[in-house]
């Protein structure tokens, strides 16, 4: 094990020894939702243990290296996933890990907008009201921005919600390229902003040392993310243990099939099981819905807690576009890009009748993260032009849509999958094109991010009041068995069209007084 857990007592890093562990609450997954979670039941007398397939990610110099991230892959861990739409695998953008996806997250934590938890007519069709509107989540949005440091400045979004509460840490600076853009959006009667973020940038020189750390694991430890913020603080609780290298295979049920009696975990080749009062489900939206469709039995023929035929359904992964603005004679010296955000065409109005989207500055693409879409290019072209790019991330709803769905066959992972709502993100791209060009940058490249760009996944165990269309109910708790809850990305009833980190956060800290009680 890595020398980094050393410093983890009291509950610290569990061994498991024996063929059976119990423990009163069992979270699967130590990413957002997880990692949320164990902090927020550390002090509920209720023992807790979290259960991770992956190690702890080392912290070393190849962290800041984009070849070794991009190039060599080396974080890469998990296993191949099928295209349902040709049989041809694809590798997803999911990593294995203490702390899951955050690790990799570029730390942008906005909240969702008021009109995301209610029903909106959008180009395709209509997504789904939520079943707790903004109000009702609102104070544990205060608390997910005090627990993750969360940068940002209140008054400048048109479209932001209101906050009980101000920001916990001051937003980051525009650098000077990034201030010259936001000056040059104002001049065309745009509402650009201070994005919220955890990234913890004082100095320039922290700026430079996490250039790439929008996509990649941060070696200096100031990103805000699931283990750092979350679960090693939760880790010093005496009632609150971790479990590393140990997948969750199945979960098994009482005789009458109304709740979970244990987990049977994968650990070195042998197999363990988990004993647990509440069972809850962390693993991201597909591995979750895998895990409920592999715990299928007698009771529950179709997946665990699936009488509704959901389970695994409705998935949704955001219409994502990666922008780039280059202006061949000026160089884009900017450390840290990702501080400022577009809101002005997210929601429907005078120019659009429906929904377009949200714009979001990346952290400062580099040749070596450009070569996977372009191959064919040597590095040192794709240096000239990540050098003096402006670079962009473009994101659309895209709505629910059964077909939409994960599927296991023959023990292989499927994904059916077939992107909607796609007539809004080309306007989207279209207007930011015209945008960016007249703030100095005339070439335009763009790249609709495909099948495995999938850091934003949800939707495939959606949240209701009504059994017979929702998977779990308003406490993301199974409609069908009485102890499991799910609390990752996968309740989402819509995706809207922002990062989904901070609403998962919210809704872990919302939902952990219901899971102590129960």
């Amino acid at each position: 094990m890595p020398e980094i857990t050393t410093a983890l007592r009291p509950g610290s890093v569990l061994d498991a020894q024996g063929s059976t562990i119990e423990t009163d609450i069992l979270i699967i997954g130590s990413g957002m939702g997880g990692g949320t979670l164990s902090w927020a039941l550390r002090d509920s007398g209720r023992k807790v243990l979290v259960v991770e397939r992956g190690d702890f990610l080392p912290r070393e110099p190849e962290n800041s290296q984009p070849e070794a991230m991009y190039l060599d892959k080396r974080y890469s861990n998990a296993e191949e996933w099928f295209d349902g739409s040709n049989g041809k695998p694809f590798r997803p953008g999911v990593y294995y890990w203490v702390g899951g996806n955050t690790k990799f997250y570029g730390a942008c934590l906005p909240r969702f907008r008021r009109q995301d938890f209610e029903e909106t007519a959008h180009h395709d069709g209509t997504s789904r009201p939520w079943p707790f509107d903004y109000d009702t989540i609102e104070p544990f949005y205060a608390q997910a921005e005090e627990l993750f440091q969360v940068h940002g400045r209140l008054g400048e979004d048109p479209t932001e919600p209101n906050h009980s509460t101000e920001y916990p840490a001051p937003a980051l600076d525009h650098e000077p390229t990034i201030e010259r853009f936001a000056s040059s959006l104002r001049k065309q009667g745009l509402h650009p902003f201070h994005m919220s973020n955890g990234m913890n940038l004082n100095t320039m020189e922290e700026r430079r040392a996490d250039t790439i750390s929008d996509g990649a694991p941060s070696e200096s430890g100031v990103k805000s993310e699931a283990e750092n913020r979350a679960l090693r603080p939760a880790l010093q609780s005496e009632d609150v243990s971790l479990l590393v290298n140990a997948k969750i295979t199945k979960l098994i049920t009482s005789d009458d099939g109304t709740k979970v009696v244990a987990a049977e975990a994968a650990i070195g080749g042998r197999k363990v099981r988990i004993e647990a009062n509440q069972f809850v489900v962390s693993a991201g939206a597909v591995n979750s819905a895998v895990l409920l469709l592999n715990s299928a039995n007698e009771k529950h023929p179709d997946g665990l807690g699936n009488s509704s035929g959901l389970l695994g359904r409705n998935y949704m992964v955001h219409n994502s576009t990666f922008f780039m603005g280059v202006n061949p004679f000026r160089r884009n010296r900017t450390a840290w890009q990702k501080t400022l955000g577009l809101n002005d065409w997210y929601l429907a109005g005078e120019t659009n009748p429906f929904p377009l989207g949200n714009l979001q500055m990346l952290g400062k693409l580099q040749a070596p993260m450009v070569k996977a879409a372009r191959s064919w290019a040597p590095l040192w072209a794709l240096k000239m032009v990540t050098d003096r790019s402006l670079d962009i991330y473009l994101t659309t709803e895209d709505l629910p849509d059964p077909n939409n769905r994960v599927r296991v066959v023959d023990g292989k992972i499927v994904i059916d999958w077939k992107p909607n709502n796609i007539a809004p993100h080309e306007e989207l791209v279209r207007r930011v094109s015209a945008a960016v060009r007249k703030a100095g940058y005339p070439i335009i490249l763009t790249e609709r991010m495909g099948i495995a760009t999938n850091s934003h996944m949800c939707g495939t165990a959606v949240a209701g009041s009504d059994p017979k269309t929702s998977v779990l109910n308003g406490d993301c708790r199974s409609h069908d068995v009485d102890n499991l809850w799910i609390i990752d990305g996968s309740f989402f009833p819509s995706s809207a069209a922002l990062n989904p980190a901070l609403t998962i956060a919210a809704n872990a800290l919302r939902v952990a007084p219901f899971i102590a009680a129960s």
